[in-house]
């Protein structure tokens, strides 16, 4: 079955494609959008049950491997030291993630330049200086100005609350004379744009029942429909298709009743994120492209980036209010952000400041460790860890190396017979070194701040949740797979914007970068509308 020619297609509804389709609405094209999971509802979130906390182990879960949601495709991360995390929905992981939302460097764009590895990105800070200031407007960012580790910025909110657990690991940073400073947090401190206010509840990983959080299924797509814009839910795309011409002219997909059906669009935009992009693209073969749509580089699925991220937590003798406020939200440090090389590694990393764990989290993570044992002595060794423990974690710069990648599984494919994606990813020593001396750090700010114990793990084994690098973008078609505002080397009317396209991966989570890029990508086709395709 054939459907109407469309002027615009988008592929997944999440943080890009969002902000994609929000943006190009104002043109009046057609524009449709597919996306794979569906509509969530609130109500249903676990923060309104009371087994919220067992959830997290089930349909919200982490790893699609295991939550068995219809709409999750199986991957193959077995390859890896890191899971793979995403979520597949209106609004995409941004349903899960924690709103932790800063911006990259000036630094991060120019890493060739400056530290002599990876490339430099064909695109500046200042080229997204002002995509990230209407993000900020649309996802409602709380912050405070002044942060001395960023050019100035203005936030339309005022910041998440540091309570009494922020307020104590700030005091083990001002001991150590470290950088820290309140995060930018896609959270409402106060109502904003119809949506209400934060209330502290603290389960934001498993969806925001208050939608305080920035979400884009309530921050970007209601505009987006509003103004024109349809978007098919429970639609999964197996394939590409390309014309006599080489050009994309549209793509096979499966509907919610696993029909096969046909859209055609006069421009393709892909935005499946650092690990569902490539797999889409490299199952897109044609006698034009062999090796999968886009790819005559051969470096579709190369280049894959995580962020390695450790965990570092104390115990304190004093309760800590930590299960009030945003759970991932609180403050930031940057102080070993830049390279220093007596430190004996480039790039670095983040700190950010977590909240305290619910009482089931609690009890399982003690008894894992060993600190809360079994029987006799079981509620004393409880009572001292809940809401006793505070921590951070470490978010670790990962640099490009084609041998970490994204490819087609010869055997494991979804419910619909597509080839699910197969992870080769290995940490490299640099990281491995800067995992040490993260931890290390980390144990002393937790010490300084008067944690009478310690502990740390990295890298984190369940955190695959930043995707990064399989697409690139620059300015050569044999060392990128995109050009500089997001169109594909080899096809004039294919689009991919997600953190697929990401050069480097900075030390900071990638969600407001992929979306000023989405809307930088945007304009770009907005003011080349009349030769687009030159």
């Amino acid at each position: 079955m054939v459907d109407e020619v469309v002027d615009v297609l988008i592929v997944g509804a999440g943080a890009a494609g969002a902000a994609m389709a929000w943006s190009l609405s104002d043109t009046r094209m057609k524009i449709v959008c597919l996306e794979q999971g569906g509509w969530m509802n609130p109500a249903e979130y676990p923060s309104t049950q009371s087994d919220w906390e067992l959830r997290q182990f089930g349909d919200f879960g982490l790893s699609p491997n295991g939550r068995g949601r219809p709409e999750d495709y199986p991957i193959n991360d077995s390859g890896s030291p890191i899971a793979i995390s995403n979520f597949n929905a209106v609004g995409g992981s941004t349903i899960l993630y924690a709103a932790h939302f800063p911006r990259f460097h000036p630094a991060d764009f120019k890493v060739r330049t400056l530290d002599g590895v990876a490339d430099d990105w064909p695109i500046d800070y200042a080229r997204l200086e002002p995509y990230y200031e209407q993000n900020a407007q649309m996802m409602g960012v709380a912050g405070l100005a002044g942060d001395p580790a960023y050019p100035h910025k203005e936030l339309p909110l005022p910041p998440v609350s540091l309570g009494k657990l922020g307020h104590t690991l700030a005091g083990g940073f001002n001991k150590l004379g470290w950088h820290w400073w309140p995060s930018d947090s896609a959270i409402a401190t106060v109502p904003h744009n119809g949506r209400a206010q934060c209330i502290n509840l603290g389960p934001c990983l498993t969806g925001c029942a208050q939608g305080a959080k920035g979400s884009t299924d309530v921050t970007y797509w209601p505009a987006a429909v509003r103004q024109g814009v349809e978007l098919r839910t429970h639609c999964r795309v197996r394939e590409i298709t390309v014309d006599e011409k080489d050009m994309a002219d549209g793509v096979i997909y499966y509907d919610a009743d696993g029909v096969e059906r046909r859209q055609s669009a006069e421009i393709v935009i892909v935005c499946c994120n650092g690990v569902g992009t490539p797999r889409l693209l490299l199952n897109s073969r044609s006698r034009a492209f062999p090796d999968g749509i886009a790819n005559r580089s051969g470096l579709v699925g190369r280049n894959l980036m995580f962020h390695p991220y450790a965990m570092v937590q104390g115990v304190f003798d004093e309760r800590l209010e930590g299960f009030k406020g945003p759970m991932g939200c609180c403050i930031v440090s940057q102080e070993f952000y830049e390279t220093d090389p007596a430190r004996g590694f480039l790039r670095g990393y983040s700190y950010e400041i977590t909240r305290g764990i619910g009482p089931v989290g609690t009890a399982l993570s003690g008894m894992s460790s060993g600190e809360i044992p079994w029987g006799a002595g079981h509620h004393e060794a409880y009572e001292a860890r809940f809401d006793r423990s505070a921590g951070m974690v470490a978010i670790c710069e990962d640099l490009p190396e084609p041998h970490n990648r994204v490819t087609l599984d010869p055997e494991l494919v979804d419910s619909n017979a597509i080839p699910a994606p197969r992870i080769e990813y290995r940490l490299s020593e640099n990281s491995r070194k800067m995992l040490e001396h993260c931890m290390a750090r980390g144990q002393e700010v937790l010490q300084a701040a008067g944690a009478h114990s310690t502990t740390a793990q990295g890298p984190l084994p369940f955190a695959g949740w930043h995707l990064m690098g399989t697409a690139r973008m620059g300015t050569d078609p044999a060392a990128s797979v995109v050009n500089e505002w997001g169109r594909a080397h080899d096809v004039r009317n294919l689009f991919i914007v997600d953190g697929s396209i990401f050069v480097t991966a900075a030390a900071v989570n990638p969600t407001n970068t992929i979306q000023a890029l989405a809307l930088y990508v945007a304009d770009s086709i907005k003011e080349r509308l009349a030769n687009l395709f030159d």
